[in-house]
């Protein structure tokens, strides 16, 4: 059992960061098992109520694909996926708002509140928080790069931050749920991973931590000896140019390359199933999961 000294070094070694992030702005993208496991769950809220008493502004963007597909499977609708992102017809986007909004949203605002914190839940269409635009999927074929129309999927044509900077300013934890509403007054479904890099762009985060069901990024998934603990940006997209790194792990990547390209100064792709993974990332040395930086000699904190 961890004794005392122990215990002061641990706080002794987030000192640092406590003193750099103090008052600046972290987004994090909540899903994967994360989100359905109690126990983690309880992990992931703690590690984001403990970032605002440290004088941290967390934002909290949250998916729900397993909510979603499950939702769906229970009322017979199949699902497909292209290049990672859900095929989305009108009845299919109708569900996925249902479950988001009304379910998942309500669901962390709740524990956080209980747990200490006070957290606002909002919609994108709240204060038109997201404006959206149909997401066409892009598909290689034959080594050709194609668009393919896959719904009421949607990609972040603007942002209207003005609701969530003020809601930080008065202490408040905002939780959003990706969906966008369209010029047209369509719904979009965005997906979570998109959304977090956009809003750490938009808001001028420090950071972006994207919490998921995999331990990072590896040069080939089908080796876990290729891990990668730290990627520059420009590794990164080429990694993706290269199809090195597909499936869902797209937008993740993408979303990384955002953030970085609007000015955030890290991001990072964490492993939710390991118990307080947010942070160990944000408040060790060794952190966890895998950093996506501008620059490879980008290396303190």
């Amino acid at each position: 059992m961890i004794n005392s000294v122990e215990k002061a070094s641990v706080l002794i070694e987030a000192l640092p960061y406590l003193q750099r992030f103090s008052g600046n702005t972290v987004v994090i993208k909540y899903g994967g098992n994360a989100m359905l496991n109690d126990e983690l769950k309880k992990n992931v809220i703690q590690d984001i109520i403990f970032l605002k008493y440290a004088g941290i502004r967390p934002v909290v963007v949250h998916g729900g694909g397993p909510e979603i597909t499950g939702m769906l499977k229970k009322l017979g609708k199949e699902t497909s996926f292209v290049s990672g992102l859900r095929v989305t017809d009108a009845e299919t986007v109708e569900i996925a708002e249902m479950v988001l909004v009304g379910k998942i949203n309500s669901e962390i605002v709740k524990l956080l509140n209980f747990l200490g914190a006070k957290a606002v839940g909002l919609s994108g269409k709240d204060a038109d928080l997201i404006i959206a635009a149909k997401h066409l999927a892009k598909v290689r074929e034959n080594g050709q790069v194609k668009e393919v129309d896959i719904g009421f999927v949607g990609d972040v044509l603007k942002l209207n931050t003005n609701i969530v900077e003020s809601l930080l300013d008065q202490g408040y934890i905002p939780v959003i749920s990706p969906i966008g509403v369209g010029k047209d007054g369509a719904t979009y479904n965005i997906n979570a991973d998109y959304v977090a890099g956009e809003l750490a762009a938009a808001l001028g985060a420090e950071k972006l931590a994207l919490i998921t069901d995999v331990e990072g990024i590896y040069r080939d998934y089908k080796d876990k000896s290729t891990f990668v603990s730290t990627l520059s940006l420009a590794e990164a997209q080429e990694m993706i140019k290269t199809g090195s790194i597909d499936g869902g792990m797209i937008p993740k990547v993408e979303a990384c390359v955002k953030a970085l390209a609007a000015g955030v100064a890290k991001t990072h792709i964490i492993d939710g199933r390991n118990p307080h993974s947010l942070l160990l990332e944000i408040f060790t040395t060794e952190g966890i999961g895998t950093e996506v930086v501008k620059y490879r000699r980008y290396i303190n904190g």
